[in-house]
Formats: structure tokens, sequence, C-alpha cells
């Protein structure tokens, strides 16, 4: 413990992260799919084999091949292509949600802590169990109506769906902190509430928004696919996993693949991502961090 009595919750030294996290085959095994996929959308962004945009019909359903490794849809679309735009989409959509989520449900979430024992922290919490009764999908269909579909609105409708979950971990996390030796420090030394929360709290949140964070993103791109899935997210011609789902579901019998492909591809990210979040609470926890 420091002099002024601040020990951080959780550990993110980085010399003694790193030595943790290379021995934790959950962490591993998340950060090398998360790399991929990333590097994947990355190398998407400048280079792909071919214009993941461009119809050939004369060239459609053509089977893996050493010219399309991954073989065409029905209007002829390199499928490789596709899967790697189709990455930049879901990130981003999953990134911005999470964005919202957080930026508007931690600081409601630290108010509350900071509020707590009083009217402002209930009505808070409780306006956020409202949001929470309703799902992206809801959401969404209703920005339909009022915008029409689209990818903005489709990280609008993830992102608000998100502030009651991080709201609702950031009081959970802040609220025992309140009572912490460091905390009556500070007040002693003329800090009001909100630089006590700022100077003091949040610092001690990191960690656990972080592995939240992780956890939400994988949640993320699983809500991405499902609303271009159903037409209210990615609209064409821009690539997405969850649209090419729906544009292979009367192929299954002439090509599975159209199907296989993507939907291994979301597959394989959320549960990287999962792994990368469970690696992340473990190494967090200061419990285990002995142990290891």
């Amino acid at each position: 413990m420091s002099a002024a009595g601040n020990e951080p919750a959780l550990s993110w030294r980085p010399e003694r992260f790193a030595s943790r996290a290379l021995r934790h085959p959950s962490f591993v095994a998340g950060m090398a799919v998360a790399a991929v996929v990333a590097l994947m959308a990355a190398l998407s962004l400048v280079w792909t084999p071919y214009d993941p945009t461009a119809i050939d019909i004369p060239g459609k359903l053509r089977p893996p091949s050493l010219e399309h490794w991954l073989g065409t849809d029905q209007y002829g679309r390199d499928t490789l292509s596709m899967i790697m735009r189709g990455a930049v989409t879901s990130i981003a959509v999953s990134f911005v949600a999470i964005g919202i989520g957080a930026g508007v449900g931690v600081p409601l979430g630290l108010l509350a802590a900071q509020q707590r024992g009083g009217g402002v922290d209930q009505a808070i919490m409780r306006v956020n169990d409202f949001i929470f009764a309703f799902p992206a999908l809801l959401i969404a269909i209703l920005l339909r109506e009022l915008f029409g579909p689209g990818t903005l609105n489709a990280m609008i409708a993830i992102g608000v769906f998100n502030v009651p979950v991080f709201a609702r971990v950031a009081y959970g996390a802040a609220l025992p902190l309140w009572t912490r030796d460091f905390v009556m420090a500070a007040r002693t030394s003329g800090k009001g509430p909100t630089l006590i929360t700022v100077e003091h709290i949040l610092p001690n949140l990191v960690g656990v928004l972080i592995v939240q964070a992780t956890i939400q993103l994988s949640l993320g791109i699983l809500a991405e696919a499902a609303l271009s899935y159903i037409g209210l997210g990615v609209q064409p011609p821009n690539p997405s996993w969850g649209r090419m789902l729906n544009e292979a579901q009367t192929l299954m019998a002439l090509a599975p693949r159209l199907a296989l492909i993507p939907g291994f591809a979301i597959i394989a990210t959320v549960l990287g991502l999962n792994l990368l979040g469970d690696g992340l609470r473990d190494l967090a926890d200061p419990r285990l961090a002995r142990e290891r």
C-alpha cells in the first residue's frame, strides 16, 4: 500500500501482468484469436484479394480454388475479401457501441455510488433497469422506424443497451471503495466527492472496466451480426458477417460454405474475445494473482 493508503483493487503492473499473462492459457488463446481478427481487419483497409463489393455474375458460386481461396457467392463476390472487410464492420460497430455504453454508463454508475444512501442513486439505477429491459433489437427497430436502417443506428442501439451494463458494473465496484481508508484520508485532506471519484475511485475501476469492455465487445459483435442478419444493421453493398448469413440461407443445399464461413468467423471471434475476457478477469483478480 502506498503512503496515501491507495492500493489498487486490481494489479496491472506491466512486468507482473505480462509474466502471468503468458502462463494463462485462456488469455493466450483469446489474445491470439483477437490479434488475427484485428490484423485481418487492418489489412482489409489497404488490401483485399478482390473488391469485396464487385459483382461478377459469370463467376458466381465458384468453389474454393487458388484464384478464390474461399470461393465466390451468388453474385460472384470473393468470399475471403468479404470476410476480411466484414471484420472491419464488426469491430467498428462494437467499439463505437462500447464507447457509447462506457461513456454514458460509467459516469452514471460513479455518480450513483458517489450519491449513495439518497434518492439520486436509486433513481439512476432504476432508470438503468428500465433501459436494460429493452434489448438492442427493440431499440434498433425503434431507430429504424424513426431514421431508417443503417450502421449508425446499429451502433446507437447496441451502445444504448450497453449503458446500464457499464453503469451497474461501475456502481457495484465503486460502492465498497467509498468505505476504504484512502477515501477517508482524501476526505480529511479536504477533497470533495467529485474529486475523490476522479482521482481515487475511477483509477481503481480501470481493470474491472477493461474486463467488462472485452466481454461486451464479443456481445457487440453478436448483436451487430444479428441486426445485419435481419436487415437493421449494415446495408448493401458494405460487407457484414450477419448479412452474409442472411444472403446464404437460401443456398444451404447448393453452397453451404457461404453460411459456414461467416458463421465460423463470428463463432471464432466471439469465443476468442470471451476467452480473452475470462483471462483478463483471472489475471485482474488479486487473489488469483498471488496464486500464479
